[in-house]
């Protein structure tokens, strides 16, 4: 078993405990996704990089954390294999945005 299925059955383990699957359809996920994803933007917006990152570290780390999780439990429920749709989509932008050589 991958690391990454691991992972997914830990994060289910921990839903499933807490009956929360209910709560969990394609379309609440992908919200899910975006509200955490804008989460994580607040800890960069009006500062640096730098300062985001000196500032709000262990908040961006939660973000991150929250806006993977639930892509895991989203990938999950749908049957998606998470290394194919992930190494396909690097082959897909490969092709449409080739190395150049100058």
């Amino acid at each position: 078993m991958s690391d990454i299925q691991i992972l997914i059955n830990a994060i289910n383990q921990f839903r499933d405990e807490r009956n929360w699957r209910q709560y969990h359809n394609p379309k609440d996920l992908a919200i899910s996704i975006s509200i955490e994803a804008a989460e994580l933007l607040e800890d960069f917006q009006w500062i640096s990089s730098e300062d985001a990152l000196n500032e709000n570290e262990e908040n961006i780390r939660e973000e991150i954390a929250d806006v993977l999780i639930y892509s895991l439990m989203l990938c999950s429920d749908l049957g998606l294999n998470v290394k194919e749709i992930v190494e396909e989509k690097i082959v897909k932008n490969g092709e449409k945005y080739p190395v150049r050589n100058s």
